[in-house]
């Protein structure tokens, strides 16, 4: 994140395996960032295509908006010790923009990981290289196997896939586990159903979890749609799903807030998100599924 309003544009390492067996992991990753300068170029994904091209018009480049803290934020979908990084800066022009950029890395998503600890250095140069490589956790000799296991209970949303009763144009039902908790539905990152009775969307992680909690990010605007939403959790797909066990009720969620809900370890292969006894739009800016998988 960076601490002036400016424009982020970074490239990460193409994936050199290292001779200590050491490999960029940000290649299998799915990457997300603030905003998006346009629809043509700048995607997030762009920093982690394994191309170094410098110049933003080659299409290789990610690039934000300018605003007041961008940020850019890759999701290695597992634990890892990071040992380096490197970052590649914009060739063409404006290599400026990145000064004063800081690298956080951990496991939270608060201010959108901007509240995970930062690298011990700030960049200062306008073309800065740091290696990024890393070893998983569970390879580290003496390893404690107990409390990796706990570690290992994570958002599964993104391993799934997304379903819905209906889709308002251009509002997919995988908008929802896309990894960013963009609340603004112009921006795109927001599911929607039509004007549905009983409106409903579905997530299938693919096997049975046990299901700690969920976190639901709400829509910045007509934020109370989502009031009286019941969460359910199981292996049924008698009424779409909707049948199965109830782990919670959302009286409400304040305009673009997150709200975590607590499932104390329920199993079940699918989370429904239903609004009962009207119609209305279901609107989901982020649904994220903190579960472990059942061996």
């Amino acid at each position: 994140t960076m601490r002036n309003p400016s424009t982020l544009l970074l490239l990460i390492l193409q994936g050199t395996v290292l001779a200590h067996g050491y490999k960029n992991v940000a290649l299998h990753g799915k990457a997300t960032q603030s905003d998006r300068v346009n629809h043509v170029c700048g995607a997030a994904s762009g920093a982690i295509d394994g191309n170094r091209q410098a110049n933003f018009y080659a299409g290789s480049c990610t690039h934000t908006e300018r605003m007041t803290n961008p940020w850019w934020r890759v999701d290695l979908l597992d634990t890892y010790i990071i040992t380096s990084m490197s970052v590649t800066n914009r060739g063409d022009c404006c290599a400026v923009e990145l000064n004063g950029a800081e690298i956080h890395i951990g496991n939270s998503l608060l201010s959108d990981g901007a509240a995970n600890p930062a690298v011990v250095f700030t960049v200062m140069l306008s073309y800065s290289i740091f290696f990024l490589s890393s070893l998983p956790l569970d390879r580290l000799p003496g390893f404690d196997q107990t409390w990796y296991l706990h570690r290992k209970t994570k958002n599964m949303a993104i391993y799934g896939k997304a379903s819905q009763s209906t889709v308002y144009p251009g509002a997919i039902a995988n908008n929802a586990i896309d990894g960013n908790r963009e609340a603004r539905f112009d921006l795109g990152s927001c599911s929607a159903t039509n004007n549905d009775f009983n409106p409903w969307w579905r997530l299938d992680l693919g096997k049975t979890h046990k299901v700690f909690s969920i976190s639901i990010t709400n829509r910045l605007e007509v934020h109370t749609r989502i009031n009286g939403a019941e969460i359910r959790i199981g292996d049924s797909l008698d009424n779409n799903g909707n049948n199965n066990p109830r782990c919670a009720v959302i009286s409400t969620i304040s305009p673009g807030f997150t709200e975590t809900f607590q499932c104390n370890g329920m199993d079940g292969r699918f989370i429904n998100i239903v609004i009962p006894g009207r119609n209305e739009f279901l609107t989901l800016c982020e649904v994220e599924v903190y579960a472990s998988r059942l061996d």
